[in-house]
């Protein structure tokens, strides 16, 4: 996890709101603890790694802070093997789910759960270890949650840890994470928005 402030955390915010733009999604700038939620999925196309990362700008007392954690955006290796679902293993659409998340019980604990809204899905069907990034598109409510895993922080193979969720790799960044979307929820309310880019869509030039 990288907790950034100060000047340079204002930099990175202004550049992904560029990227955001032009994308045609909303980018929050009033009040503090007004979360820019933003996953960026990885080029890499390894479903086996905690490769992508997730970002959240927000202000506290006007100024910028960006957090940045390790996560993974795709299902894991051995869910795509043998999907849970008879459709094929679910795999988020890039896009801005504006207000499908709210904090709520995943399994036995708090997390970012999708009940406020539908989400897009691909649905990979063919059984190998390989994410696939094409096909019809699923909306509905499909559970997508941001969670975190059940194994230690040194884990680095995903497994089975994400059925199409977007999982943290630390339970201590997820913690950090609670905490900020705890402050936003009693402001804003148990309202967020969640955005997937890919790694190609941050315009850094």
């Amino acid at each position: 996890m990288a907790t950034v402030k100060g000047l340079a955390a204002r930099v990175m915010a202004l550049k992904f709101k560029k990227s955001m733009e032009t994308k045609g999604y909303t980018f929050f700038e009033s009040g503090d603890y007004n979360l820019n939620i933003i996953g960026v999925r990885n080029s890499s196309g390894d479903a086996s790694k905690f490769d992508d990362f997730l970002n959240m700008f927000y202000k506290v007392r006007g100024n910028w802070i960006w957090d940045c954690f390790q996560i993974t955006t795709e299902p894991g290796w051995k869910i795509l093997k043998r999907p849970i679902n008879e459709k094929g293993t679910a795999i988020l659409v890039p896009d801005q789910y504006r207000g499908a998340y709210k904090i709520d019980i995943h399994k036995t604990y708090p997390a970012l759960c999708q009940r406020g809204g539908t989400v897009k899905v691909w649905r990979d069907n063919n059984r190998d270890s390989e994410p696939d990034y094409v096909g019809p598109e699923d909306e509905g409510w499909y559970g997508i949650n941001i969670h975190k895993h059940s194994g230690p922080d040194t884990r680095t193979d995903t497994g089975g840890s994400s059925a199409g969720c977007q999982v943290f790799k630390s339970a201590r960044d997820f913690d950090r994470f609670m905490k900020i979307c705890n402050l936003s929820k009693d402001r804003w309310g148990n309202k967020f928005t969640y955005t997937l880019i890919e790694e190609k869509d941050l315009n850094f030039c």
